[in-house]
């Protein structure tokens, strides 16, 4: 019983109540996600308010997306090593720390720093809920459970831009800071009395050249992926990073295989279905970031509408995938993912092929109910599948599947941005040699028009690419099966109390003696 007070200790899934654990990890997953969404569209008004440039406010986005890549397939180690309180609450402590230090600053240098330390916070907590989730729920409860997730995860960029939009036109960039901390310090304090400790700790070494590996290998190859919608394929910024990074992950990678205790365990791809909808899940991330990306240059940059009414447009759908989350949830449990994922991106697929036919009289609400319907399947694909791979995992591969998936949605997140964003560019420049007329030069107003044209066939054509991707997933997810968790906990155990035994013998032989 003394025990069961003591908060510090691990304790057994069947003797903690569930709800309030889940409740205080799924508000730090929110006001992570809701606060770089809000940041996104205030980044033009803090150009002018901090005189900075374009370029240097792009990289408070781009150090965030760096950090957290960098420290998110760090986090099956830090799992192993720590508890789930402690992790958690210094996870939490940081972005409250990084918050308090973005919304105080009065130069750039210091805006950047808030923003690493924010980071370093924001990169635990996913894979941490998630994993938690794994220890907490039998096998046929965790889909309801990893909807909540799912809530979490699109009810945020739901309400964001429209906020930010709101807040940036009437209040300070300041305010976005200050309505993310106090939630932050709420959930710290709840997470303090209410959280406890669930997930097994095996207190690995640190092997920290696999961490610099790590760092160098993610961090180059997000850094080119993310760089190169805007600066080009060919640029030396975006190769060097990405040969750079990829050199450097051939030796991350055949070191974790060498590692008896890596500090992320690459041989999660032998389970098949892991492996499988971890694949649907990176085509579906690439397919889902043309509609976040291109539908505003679409509505700000052609149509003229304001940030504003871009956020409005988007957020019908946003809010009906997050409250759809938990109901997929809870059909997952009941039918399996292969159902949920086939019906998902057949939405998507068609809904993606929709906007591949705009004009430059689109109607608003009509793009606003293709959205909307875009993303109720959506809302049917991203935790399902992934719980579904999960699910085949033994236990002690749970703090490595989820740091892996988390990895590579986000790898996947800055490859689909800078490829659809390279594909609209290139074929923008291709149109607007076809729409130029055969002789003359056209007037000022008709170039304008050959130029919004254009750019319209560009993002169709990018569109046209995120339904192959929506197809493939379509595909794929004929294959989906049920699984079980592998039962190799139980051998695993076995093997290693026979190494042990083996040793005392070899020992015992070695030196009779100390046997008596």
């Amino acid at each position: 019983m003394n025990e069961l007070k003591d908060r510090s200790v691990f304790v057994e899934a069947s003797e903690v109540p569930k709800g309030p654990i889940i409740f205080v990890m799924v508000l730090g997953a929110f006001v992570a996600i809701l606060n770089q969404t809000l940041l996104n569209v205030a980044l033009p008004v803090m150009i002018v308010d901090m005189e900075m440039s374009a370029n240097a406010a792009q990289s408070l986005t781009t150090i965030f997306m760096l950090v957290n890549g960098i420290l998110i397939p760090i986090t099956a180690f830090l799992m192993e090593k720590f508890t789930t309180r402690h992790l958690f609450l210094t996870a939490m402590s940081l972005f409250a720390l990084g918050t308090l230090i973005c919304g105080i600053s009065f130069s750039f240098p210091t805006l950047l720093m808030g923003r690493v330390v924010q980071a370093a916070g924001a990169g635990i907590m996913m894979p941490l809920l998630m994993n938690v989730i794994l220890s907490l729920f039998p096998i046929e409860k965790r889909g309801s459970a990893m909807g909540y997730i799912g809530l979490a995860m699109m009810f945020a960029p739901a309400i964001g831009p429209t906020l930010s939009g709101f807040i940036v036109q009437s209040y300070s960039w300041r305010v976005l800071f200050f309505i993310v901390l106090p939630i932050t310090v709420i959930d710290i304090i709840l997470a303090y009395f209410l959280l406890r400790n669930v997930t097994k700790v095996s207190k690995p070494k640190v092997d920290y050249k696999s961490i610099v590996l790590s760092t160098f290998a993610f961090g180059g190859l997000l850094y080119g992926f993310s760089s190169a919608g805007e600066k080009g394929w060919t640029s030396i910024e975006v190769l060097l990073p990405l040969i750079a990074g990829a050199g450097i992950m051939f030796f991350f990678v055949s070191r974790q295989l060498r590692l008896k205790t890596p500090m992320l365990e690459f041989r999660v791809f032998k389970y098949n279905m892991f492996t499988l909808t971890t694949i649907i899940n990176v085509v579906v991330t690439m397919s889902m970031f043309a509609a976040m990306i291109l539908i505003p240059i679409y509505l700000q940059n052609i149509r003229g509408f304001s940030p504003l009414e871009s956020g409005l447009l988007l957020l019908p759908g946003a809010i009906i995938s997050a409250f759809m989350s938990p109901i997929t949830g809870k059909l997952f449990d009941r039918i399996g993912a292969r159902p949920l994922a086939l019906i998902g991106l057949g939405i998507t697929a068609l809904t993606t092929f929709l906007f591949a036919n705009l004009t430059d009289e689109t109607g608003y609400y009509f793009m606003m109910f293709g959205y909307s319907l875009r993303m109720v399947g959506i809302s049917m694909i991203m935790m399902p599948i992934m719980t579904a791979g999960l699910n085949q995992l033994p236990r002690r591969l749970y703090a490595h599947g989820t740091a892996m998936a988390n990895t590579l949605r986000q790898m996947s997140g800055s490859i689909g941005t800078a490829f659809l964003v390279t594909v609209m560019s290139s074929q923008t420049a291709k149109h607007v040699a076809d729409f130029m007329p055969a002789s003359g030069t056209p007037s000022e107003l008709q170039l304008i028009s050959i130029e919004n044209l254009a750019s319209i066939q560009g993002i169709n054509d990018s569109f046209m690419v995120a339904t192959v991707f929506a197809v493939l997933g379509f595909i794929l997810s004929f294959f989906i099966k049920r699984t079980a968790p592998v039962e190799e906990d139980q051998e695993y155990n076995q093997q290693m109390a026979t190494k042990s035994s083996s040793k005392r013998q070899v020992n015992q032989n070695v030196n009779p003696s100390h046997s008596k």
